[in-house]
């Protein structure tokens, strides 16, 4: 199976790599999907909390890092993860994967990168928002693919920012990543029914052409009104954006990116640090503004 969503892959060359830090969160339809907060400008993520709002506080062996969720945008990637720290789920877990000037995860009871479970006992799905982006201090699910949502989150790192020569190809990674999700979706669905190698490679035949067909036709002009926006404040903040639509954005992190950024520097072998990075206590407290 993985030589053949390699091989769907492989058919389109998506050039988002132009655009920094590119690598992929560890991981064992088509249309926007818009939550109740798209009256908001893009990057309102950037705001700090509301007097009196709940905020996610991560205290590590290296400090600590203060988190704001966004329960409109993402309501229930947000209910699993302030009940994952309800529980303690979180205590004593490490940062299991780290990578300079991309992003470090966690949310792993095993520590593997294989571990972990939601809240509700099961995978759950995506939710994405045009509104929310994969910008540095951005926390967001890693995952397997489309709708496998468990316990394992990340914080992205990166602060990469996009320029004239990247903007358009980000923009196009953007775009295509939603249906570049529905086709290794389609494709592992079709696999699970117990389709033979050959009905699997005409599929994979069938996607290619059609994102490729997609990809050559570039962004409609409906969804650059969005994408354009978006493109922006990575021109200004850095991050992912070849993330977006592919992993959910919950919350942002507002104070401790200072930490963020030493987890990021530790020193690893195969991406795992040397010496264990722990959240020794994750809380849901109330945000007061100074």
């Amino acid at each position: 199976m993985k030589k053949i969503v390699a091989a769907l892959l492989a058919g389109v060359m998506i050039v988002g790599a132009a655009a920094g830090c590119q690598s992929e969160p560890a991981s064992g339809g088509t249309e926007w999907n818009i939550r109740p907060d798209d009256g908001k400008e893009v990057g309102y993520q950037l705001d700090k909390p509301a007097d009196g709002e709940e905020i996610a506080v991560l205290t590590t062996n290296m400090g600590e890092i203060k988190i704001r969720l966004f329960p409109d945008a993402a309501p229930k990637t947000v209910q699993n993860f302030k009940e994952l720290i309800q529980k303690g789920y979180y205590n004593g877990v490490t940062f299991h994967r780290v990578i300079n000037d991309f992003m470090i995860q966690g949310g792993d009871p095993e520590g593997t990168g294989q571990g972990g479970e939601s809240a509700f006992g099961e995978d759950f799905e995506d939710e994405f928002n045009t509104n929310l982006l994969n910008l540095r201090g951005a926390l967001s699910m890693a995952n397997a693919g489309a709708n496998t949502n468990g316990s394992q989150f990340f914080i992205v790192q990166c602060s990469d920012k996009l320029t004239d020569d990247t903007a358009e190809n980000a923009m196009l990674t953007m775009y295509m990543n939603r249906f570049i999700r529905v086709a290794k979706k389609e494709l592992a669905d079709k696999q699970a029914a117990g389709a033979s190698d050959e009905e699997l490679q005409t599929l994979v035949n069938e996607l290619n052409q059609e994102l490729s067909d997609k990809q050559a036709a570039g962004v409609p002009e409906a969804d650059k009104a969005v994408l354009e926006k978006a493109v922006d404040v990575y021109r200004q903040i850095g991050g992912t954006p070849h993330l977006d639509y592919l992993h959910t954005v919950f919350g942002q992190v507002f104070e401790g990116m200072d930490v963020v950024d030493a987890i990021a520097a530790v020193e690893t072998a195969d991406d795992k640090p040397v010496e264990d990075v722990v959240i020794e206590k994750a809380e849901l407290v109330t945000y007061h503004a100074e």
